[in-house]
């Protein structure tokens, strides 16, 4: 019996969408369509698994070639399930790959994981007739979901990497939903085709570059993740421009996960002190606080800022938290009220200080943001008054520009 690609990839869409659903992640009718008529297998012809274990370097990956028979079961469950899809190593031209096992590299393209991509276009309120932007569209499913959204003709993608941007407009005009891929910097949007009714970055920046306020629209919404030097604390900030005034807010809030940071970014890791803090977890003592909860993203947000420099170990048996700039760490007891603090640097006590200071506040769970400040700094805040939580933003020049 001959292999039925069709009725193969859309019984595995409706899968998804009713996974989605049942999950209570999808909610939107129009979104619910898009997912099932766009086909995901012509936007993500192939994928990378990765076969090495966690700190292997280099990196053992297999090619799945979705072309192949002896790929295509495996491939097409990975392209329909809810992991992120790996595609592209160290900015490699996409044409030429060959199945089977390669060594080394660093991916540097992938499409996003699909409840984040669903939960992104709920929260902008895509409707048919808006004017769409994407920035870092990867391989193009979001700006696929979009088009089919809204209408052909009307959403646009900015994609630094040549290779990808080829790569996504081939495949999205097989699909004839009418996007268009410009090969270009993201940090400078696309003014030919503004002002925007959406705007989404699939790439996380350390804050909101001024082109991107500037080509939104009255009535937009502009999303982003706001990307710390921890990939521990993600932040989603959220940008509306009212219709009449044109005014700008800006809303920040912690998340559990978040998108990948901007070409050149460097996070902080805590694999690199792994095996010490087993060998020698720190001296005990006393704490005022108990391991903060994991959905407590308002004051782990915060704590991002507050207490920079620090980064989670989340395959930890109990909360363990390090500075690795600093040679210092904390490890949290479960329950018996005391902390192990190792190095220099108290990390414990300042997520002590940041978290009784949130408290006092009224456990913030949203900030504001204010872009309007003349001089480019864009400071956050808990709210008014002298008790509030304050800080700002860290400007585009402290990393690397994105490359052409």
């Amino acid at each position: 019996m001959s292999f039925d690609l069709h009725t193969a990839t859309s019984g595995r869409r409706a899968a998804m969408v009713d996974r989605l659903k049942a999950d209570g992640i999808l909610t939107s009718p129009l979104l619910r369509d898009a997912l099932l008529r766009v086909r995901r297998e012509v936007l993500l012809p192939h994928a990378y698994v990765r076969i090495s274990g966690p700190g292997a370097d280099p990196i053992d990956w297999r090619l799945l070639d979705g072309s192949h028979p002896d790929d295509r079961e495996e491939w097409l469950d990975l392209i329909h399930s809810d992991e992120s899809i790996l595609l592209q190593r160290d900015g490699e031209p996409l044409d030429t790959l060959a199945r089977g096992q390669v060594t080394g590299g660093h991916m540097t393209s992938m499409s996003t994981y699909t409840p984040a991509t669903v939960e992104t276009l709920q929260v902008l309120g895509l409707a048919p007739g808006q004017r769409y932007l994407e920035l870092g569209p990867g391989p193009g499913v979001a700006l696929a979901l979009a088009a089919t959204t809204i209408g052909p003709g009307r959403a646009t993608g900015v994609e630094r990497d040549p290779h990808m941007a080829a790569f996504a407009q081939r495949n999205l005009n097989r699909l004839g939903v009418g996007a268009v891929v410009i090969e270009g910097d993201a940090f400078e949007g696309h003014e030919a085709r503004a002002p925007y009714d959406r705007i989404h970055s699939g790439i996380g920046v350390p804050c909101v570059p001024p082109a991107w306020v500037e080509q939104l629209a009255p009535g937009g919404r502009l999303l982003t993740t706001l990307a710390t030097r921890t990939p521990s604390w993600p932040g989603q900030l959220l940008v509306t421009r009212t219709v009449g005034t044109g005014r700008i807010a800006a809303v920040l809030r912690g998340r559990p996960r978040g998108y990948r940071p901007m070409f050149g970014y460097q996070w902080l890791t805590a694999l690199d002190h792994r095996a010490r803090i087993k060998a020698d977890p720190g001296t005990a003592r006393p704490t005022r606080l108990a391991p903060p909860a994991d959905d407590a993203y308002g004051f782990w947000i915060a704590a991002a800022y507050l207490a920079p420099g620090l980064v989670r170990d989340f395959q930890a048996e109990t909360m363990t938290i390090v500075a690795p700039e600093d040679d210092s760490w904390a490890v949290a007891g479960p329950v018996d009220g005391t902390v192990r603090v190792h190095g220099p640097r108290d990390v414990w006590a300042e997520l002590e200080d940041v978290h009784a200071h949130w408290v006092e506040t009224g456990r913030p769970q949203t900030y504001e943001v204010d872009l309007h400040d003349g001089t480019g700094v864009q400071p956050v805040t808990s709210g008014t008054g002298p008790e509030a939580l304050n800080w700002s933003l860290p400007p585009l020049a402290t990393v690397p520009r994105q490359m052409p």
